[in-house]
């Protein structure tokens, strides 16, 4: 069996590399040395693997051992590897071929990023723009501010005509020498703005290491928990562009505790906003330039520097993890976790000369257990989790893919776990850049910990259904047991989801020393390895449905869960009205609630409510023009570009119009409907009373919405 630490970090000990690109002939690493950076130039053959030798031009064949992919074809440079990629793509010839050169360097080489390293060792540049339009298509839509600041105390704001602008940043940017660029929404605005108006002007954006212009690659699609969402990344030669605005969406999916991810949202939600923090609207920002300034440029240096802030807590974990995958930071980023796992593993196999196996074709695996026992309002919640449920089950029953023939996917996951409980003991007994170094470091253990599992289930190389399964009915048996144990206690459950249960404990347990030492008790039913842990106490829960819920903690923070109570897909008003109908739920103010939808129903109908809170913004895409069940879309979006974001209501003749042509002629008897819509998510939490505060809109109802009529507002 391999060294857990070469399976982990790979087996080559070359430290403190911030950077890989790719040259004819072969590599170029970026090594930091303090203020220094160094190039490097290293041997690289790119590679793929087949089932079979091949007859390809200007391959070099190396066999593996074992079955599967056991031919590796290695050439001399970039452009024959992708010549004979694409040959084999086209002939529908089954091969492995990782699409990034600098992968495919880090997974032979067993180099890592950052080795050696903390996330306040890189150099971070922060950058934000403004400008006199949304599209830099337009001449006139001129950037006319730009602000940069870095993590080594560097802070600039650059004014003036517009080409001196783009001059100064290049400069800028190229002298300060970065190893990160950041920015919040940077792949969707600043840098394809900054490009879009460098091209006006015939100048190169030429921010990279080695003096080229910046690219930009093609969509993808970025998950983050359930949902995808497209973007184009950007790439500068020698640097990582990070985008917060991603980074911040991946970030919440466990959390949930965003109401939204624009940066000044973020900011305020960790805590890092300034005390003077000046906000402009963006659709003023133009005019106030005009009249203050100085108040534009205080908004724009606030930008970046709360950037910096939201950066340094949400992206360290994806920092440490490069440490051990072997891929881009950047990439990184915006990967699925079970590729990381994907990669580690193969690398490891490569390593020792081994062949890759076979994905095994996708078969049903059974699904965690998750119910919801009781709804309504409920004090006092306690909620007991399994650390780790499934890894522990994996590491208990020696659970593992069975095409791993070398026995690393079990020794790593030990390992990755053995590390995390250490990192999370330093984290604990340390403080300021210590303490923030290892929660960092745990925290990227826990992203590849909790990947093992999903990477069985998945159709990656070494995954194995059958295992996936055993997992998650082990997982079942053990959640049941511990309801059982609960309940058979005196406690009452209020809601299962996989791995934790939240639950009203027995009587006399009041205090959290009381929770935490009843947890305990209901955890020494469980298998050997298996171990319970009192994950949070709240003063209330507001249970509508499985999985749909808000907690309050004895602080009066809320954690919202779920699309019923927070769906950043709905309009304004809707947000605002679900927002706030919780706080008088938690206040105990049921008639309020239904007084704030009686004053939205009325604003509805007198038309006193700004486009802006019943608007919805939209992508527009290619299916916008071709799609039948688009017409309405279509419509509306002409004029407008793929990968363009417009605002749209819905008219009284049931067209789309733009939030701008705005008309008052918005579809009142649809907001109306809407506005139920949302009163009825929140059903459960007022029981029999619901359809008493909450009369459905009736007929006359839509008729005095549409000016028909002067009659009560419901039947």
């Amino acid at each position: 069996m391999a060294n857990t630490h070469d399976i982990l970090f790979g087996s080559d000990p070359t430290e403190r590399i911030v950077a890989v690109e790719i040259a004819p002939s072969g590599a170029v690493i970026f090594r930091r040395d303090g203020n220094n950076v160094s190039r490097e130039e290293r041997p690289f053959a790119p590679w793929l693997l087949t089932t079979e030798r091949l007859d390809l031009p200007g391959a070099d064949w190396l066999q593996l051992e074992g079955e599967g992919y056991a031919w590796m074809a290695r050439f001399a440079n970039w452009q024959a590897h992708q010549q004979v990629r694409y040959r084999l793509r086209d002939e529908h010839i089954s091969h492995v071929a990782f699409g990034g050169a600098e992968k495919q360097y880090l997974m032979t080489s067993g180099q890592t990023l950052f080795m050696g390293m903390s996330f306040d060792d890189v150099h971070r540049l922060q950058l934000d723009i403004e400008t006199l339009g949304f599209s830099p298509k337009p001449r006139e839509n001129a950037v006319f501010l730009v602000a940069i600041s870095d993590n080594r105390g560097n802070e600039l704001l650059i004014s003036g005509p517009e080409e001196q602008i783009l001059r100064e940043v290049i400069r800028t940017v190229r002298d300060l020498d970065p190893d990160f660029i950041e920015g919040h929404n940077i792949y969707g605005f600043d840098l394809p703005y900054l490009a879009g108006r460098a091209e006006l002007h015939g100048i190169d954006l030429t921010l990279g290491r080695d003096g080229s212009r910046i690219r930009f690659g093609s969509e993808r699609a970025f998950a983050a928990g359930g949902a995808s969402r497209p973007y184009t990344p950007v790439y500068i030669h020698g640097r990582h562009v990070v985008d917060t605005l991603l980074s911040v969406q991946r970030y919440d999916v466990p959390r949930g505790v965003l109401t939204s991810h624009g940066l000044k949202e973020c900011a305020k939600a960790f805590g890092v906003a300034p005390d003077d923090r000046v906000y402009i609207p963006h659709d003023k920002i133009a005019q106030v330039w005009k009249d203050d300034p100085d108040c534009v440029k205080t908004y724009t240096l606030q930008d970046v520097q709360e950037t910096r802030a939201v950066a340094e807590i949400v992206c360290p974990p994806d920092f440490y993890t490069a440490q051990m995958v072997p891929d881009t930071y950047q990439n990184g980023l915006t990967s699925g976790t079970g590729e990381k796992i994907n990669s580690i593993l193969i690398r490891e196999y490569l390593r020792q000369g081994k062949a890759i196996p076979k994905p095994r074709p996708p078969k049903s695996v059974s699904g965690g257990y998750t119910d919801v026992r009781k709804t309504g309002i409920i004090d006092h919640v306690v909620k007991c989790d399994v650390e780790s449920l499934y890894p522990s089950i994996m590491l208990t029953y020696g659970v593992k893919p069975a095409s791993d023939t070398l026995d690393v996917f079990l020794p790593a996951l030990s390992e990755l776990t053995n590390r995390r409980f250490e990192a999370k003991a330093r984290a604990r007994a340390s403080g300021g850049k210590e303490s923030a170094y290892w929660d960092g470091l745990q925290a990227s253990f826990k992203i590849l910990i909790n990947s093992f599992y999903g990477y069985l289930g998945a159709v990656f190389h070494f995954n194995d259904y059958d295992a996936a399964d055993k997992v998650t009915t082990s997982g079942r048996d053990i959640v049941l047991r511990i309801v059982d144990e609960l309940t058979r206690t005196g406690s009452e459950v209020i809601e299962i989801d996989t791995d934790g249960v939240y639950f009203t404990p027995a009587p006399g347990i009041d205090t959290e020393e009381a929770e935490m030492a009843y947890v305990d008790s209901i955890g020494s039913c469980l298998p050997q390895g298996i171990r319970l842990a009192h994950d949070g106490r709240y003063e209330l829960m507001i249970s509508l449905k499985v999985k749909n819920y808000v907690l309050v903690d004895y602080q009066g923070r809320k954690v919202f869960k779920g699309a019923s109570v927070r769906s950043r897909a709905d309009e304004r008003f809707g947000r605002a009205f679900i927002t706030e109908a919780v706080d008088l739920l938690v206040q105990n103010k049921p008639d309020a609630v239904a007084e704030l939808y009686t004053e939205m129903s009325r604003r509805i109908g007198s038309r006193e409510m700004p486009v802006h809170d019943f608007c919805r913004r939209e992508r527009v895409t290619e299916k916008t023009f071709t799609s039948s069940a688009k017409k309405r879309s279509a419509e509306v979006a002409k004029g407008a570009r793929v990968g363009d974001h417009i605002n749209v209501y819905q008219k009284e003749d049931g067209s789309l119009g733009l939030a701008e042509d705005y008309a008052n002629d918005e579809d009142q008897s649809y907001l109306l409907d809407k506005l139920y819509k949302f009163a009825c998510r929140l059903r459960e939490a007022f029981g029999d009373d619901f359809d008493r505060l909450f009369p459905k809109p009736s007929g006359l109802a839509r008729a005095e919405a549409a000016g028909q009529q002067k009659l009560s507002l419901f039947d």
